[in-house]
Formats: C-alpha cells, structure tokens, sequence
C-alpha cells in the first residue's frame, strides 16, 4: 500500500479533474463509500453524515443519496453551506431526494451509525466553534463512527492533531484515492481506526511513502535452506550493558538468537565478570577488545553515558560488520560531534532505532516536534547519518538515505515495557548477521516485533522477555505460507 502526502495527493486530483466530467470523483467517492457501509455495517439503519463546507462534505451529501435510495433512514447535519462548486452539486442533489438536514446533531436521538463528513485533507487551522461541539457530540454516542476520507482535526501528513486539539476517533476511516500516512503513524493509529482505500478507479501514482507489509521483505520469509549449519547465519556481537543494566544487553542478545542468529556474543561492560546467561546459556560472553570481528553488531542497549560508555563505543565505532546503534550509543552520538562523524564516515551499513526523545536529541530539538512530524524527523535523521533509521512509536517509521520512508502497521500498547526496543535492536542485528538486504532485515524486524505484540493478545502484562520466541513463532508462520 503506498502512502501519499498531501502534495501528492492533490496533485493526482487535478490530474483526474482535468480528464474527467465535474464532480465525478465526488461521485465515485460516495458510491465507494455506500459499498463500504453495505459491507461493514449492514445493520445500521438510522444512519446521521455531518457535513462540513468542502469537499469532504459533498462526499457525505453523494453518501446520504446512496443509502436513502437504498431504504436506509438518513439524515444530513449540515455545519457549514457549502462553498466548493461540486459540494454545491452534490447538497442540491441531496436536496433533490427530499433528503432531511438539520443544522446541528440532535441531542436526544441516537444512530445506528454517524459519518464524518466534516474536514479531509485540507483542513489547516484547528477544529472549533460548531465543529469541534460536533465532535464531542460524535464522542458521546455508543455508535460507531466512519470517517470519510481522514478523521476530522487529523493532519493527512503527520498523524498529529492540527493544532493540539483532538478530533474525531473513528471505528473505520474509508480513505480516496490513496493512503494518507497520517492515518498510520501517531495519533492517527486510534484515530483512524479500521482503514480501507477506495482509488476511486484512478491510475496508481509512484509514492514515496508505502505501509510495511510482508511483501516488502519476501527474502526474509522464505524457508532456509536445508543444507546449512551455524556458521551460515553469521555472528552477532552485542555490547552494553553498564552498570545497574546488564539485562538490556542480555535483552537484545536473546533475541538475535531466537531470530536465527549462527553464535551470539556478549561484553557487558558494566558487568565484566559475568561469564553465563542462565536463562540462555547459548550466549557466549566477550569483552570487546577479543572481539575482533562480527557479521553485525549491536551497540549501545544499557550501555550508559559515562567515560566507559564513551570508551567502548569509541573504540568499536572502526570496526568492520553491520552495526545497530540504539539507546545510550545514540545519546553518545547527539552530545559528540567527533562521534557523530565517525558514524557517518565508516561507510558500512548503519542502522539507528531512536524512540521519539532520543531522535529529538539527534536532531537538536525537542520530542514534541519530532511528534509533529515523525515523517520528516526520520527522513532527516536517515540522510544525516546515511544510514537506515527506524523512529520508534505507534506506527514506527523506517527511512533510508534516498528519502523513501515506510510506516509499520503492527504492534500494540503492550509494546510500551521496559525493554523492547532492545529486543528489537537484538532482531534486526540477527536479520543484519544473515546477510539479508539491509533493508529488507529492518522492515522484517519491526513488523515481526510489532506482531509478536499482536500474537500477545492483551494490551497491558507482555515483558520485552516474552517477545522473542513470539515473534519467532510468527517468523517460523510466515516462512510456511511461504513455503505452502
């Protein structure tokens, strides 16, 4: 599924407006919309669209004819008249079928079913006045809730509420033309909720922007060979751990080998004396000045930001292999220019996986406004360090040097326990250490991450400990349909 920006988006439009007869995408997006409702809610009989002045509005006015002509009781709530020449159209057709419209939604009647019809992609300023009373009206009714295009007071592009005030939360949101990325990443992962694409019989675009999926990563999935060993799925060396966090390294180096990892290497720095793992005495343990050479490496889980810290990472930054850099290794990095250029001038494959705070520290900014646009920040941060970069978070991201980004739809508030981006630093390390395509080994490892979250099950009570064999389980799922 490709992701496109608003840009794009309008672009693509006034390319179809310019061949088409007026109002036939409005057309078309109603129609999509009647068949979405046909098939998710076949049940809902009394049936409320709030319409606001644009576009976004005609869809709901074209909607409100299909489902009246199709026996549905209906009725249009009409915020604002319109002002787009084909939202004019379609509210005088609407109008035409004696269709009800009220200039409020009613206080005391309840719906089987409310469509938002307020505000898509071209909603610049925050929701207030009689829209944003609609929405906590919307907010208040046990019925479900379909968005139209976009959840009102969602940016398309950033997942972020314009201007901080929260919208509409939709049960479904049925999105035109193309997948916005705003609907995946950020707050639009709650907002959004059930997402369906209608092209609306337009030609697709080449985005820039696509949802990871298992397709993105077919070289991961497919069934290993039979005739292999250990050695053929490379060495992965873990260092971290300082003092007091000897179980973020432990973390990491678990999960490299339940992903498939040939031998697992350890160095707590903090910890030098520990020689065994008990709960996986597989791992073998190293200090780093022995460790000479490793197919990948991951640095920085518990590793710490003191003088040691710096030592360690400092010293490994030369080395050969595959590197994942995570946690303190990136907060190193954001306070050490020196460090910084090292990174980017070792010229082998990098990867990054900051979570929000500590992409903002990469950046020079602050958390809130790497929220605010999650798209960029990672763009930025992958072309800075010519390096991949996966920003943590509801609806992580994955950038690469050129510019191309994907949104990763798995995963779950279990997620949010100590530990789990180190497990996922370990995963991508094992993928990294097999000598998958860089990228394919990262997409792979944060969607497998995210859904060893979702085999979990439940929202609270997973410990980063669990996810490991989980998402081997998924892995090992994948590579027999694959294999079927």
């Amino acid at each position: 599924m490709g992701l496109y920006r608003v840009e794009e988006l309008r672009a693509i439009e006034a390319a179809a407006a310019a061949q088409l007869p007026p109002r036939t995408l409005m057309q078309r997006a109603g129609r999509a919309a009647a068949d979405f409702v046909a098939r998710r809610y076949r049940a809902a009989q009394r049936v409320l669209i709030v319409c606001g002045p644009g576009n976004n509005g005609g869809d709901g006015y074209e909607l409100a004819v299909h489902l009246k002509q199709a026996g549905r009781d209906v009725r249009c709530v009409a915020l604002a008249a319109p002002t787009a020449e084909d939202a004019r159209g379609a509210r005088a057709l609407w109008d035409s079928t004696g269709g009800n419209t009220l200039a409020a939604p009613p206080a005391q009647e309840r719906f089987d079913l409310v469509v938002d019809a307020m505000f898509g992609i071209g909603m610049a300023r925050p929701l207030a006045g009689r829209f944003l009373d609609a929405v906590r009206w919307m907010r208040s009714q046990p019925a479900p809730v379909l968005a139209l295009d976009l959840p009102s007071g969602l940016d398309a592009d950033t997942g972020a509420w314009v201007g901080g005030i929260a919208g509409v939360g939709a049960d479904a949101t049925i999105t035109f033309i193309g997948a916005k990325p705003g609907l995946f990443t950020h707050s639009g992962c709650d907002a959004a909720g059930f997402v369906e694409v209608a092209d609306l019989d337009l030609p697709p675009a080449d985005p820039a922007g696509w949802l990871n999926t298992q397709e993105h990563f077919a070289t991961v999935a497919a069934p290993r060979r039979r005739d292999t060993h250990k050695g053929s799925f490379g060495d992965v060396a873990v260092v971290g751990g300082g003092v007091g966090m000897v179980g973020a390294p432990l973390l990491a180096a678990r999960a490299a080998l339940r992903l498939g990892a040939g031998r697992v290497y350890v160095d707590s720095i903090g910890a030098p004396q520990l020689r065994l793992d008990p709960a996986q005495p597989e791992l073998m343990f190293r200090p780093l000045a022995s460790l000479h050479s490793a197919d990948a490496w991951v640095v920085g889980c518990g590793l710490g930001t003191d003088q040691p810290a710096r030592n360690a990472l400092a010293n490994f930054l030369d080395r050969d292999g595959a590197v994942v850099f995570d946690a303190d290794a990136l907060n190193l990095m954001s306070a050490d220019s020196d460090l910084r250029a090292r990174c980017v001038a070792a010229g082998a494959t990098r990867v990054l996986t900051p979570h929000p705070l500590e992409a903002a520290r990469l950046l020079g900014t602050d958390a809130p406004a790497v929220q605010a646009d999650r798209i960029a920040a990672v763009r930025q941060l992958a072309q800075r360090f010519a390096a991949l970069v996966v920003l943590k978070g509801a609806g992580s991201v994955i950038a690469e040097p050129g510019g191309r980004y994907w949104i990763n739809p798995t995963g779950s508030p279990a997620l949010a326990t100590p530990g789990t981006g180190d497990v996922l630093a370990g995963m991508i390390g094992a993928l990294l250490a097999q000598h998958y395509d860089p990228l394919q080994a990262v997409l792979a490892a944060v969607w497998l991450h995210g859904a060893a979250a979702d085999r979990f099950g439940a929202d609270v009570g997973l410990v980063a400990g669990d996810l490991p064999a989980l998402a081997a389980t998924v892995l090992a799922e994948e590579r027999g349909a694959t294999q079927g």
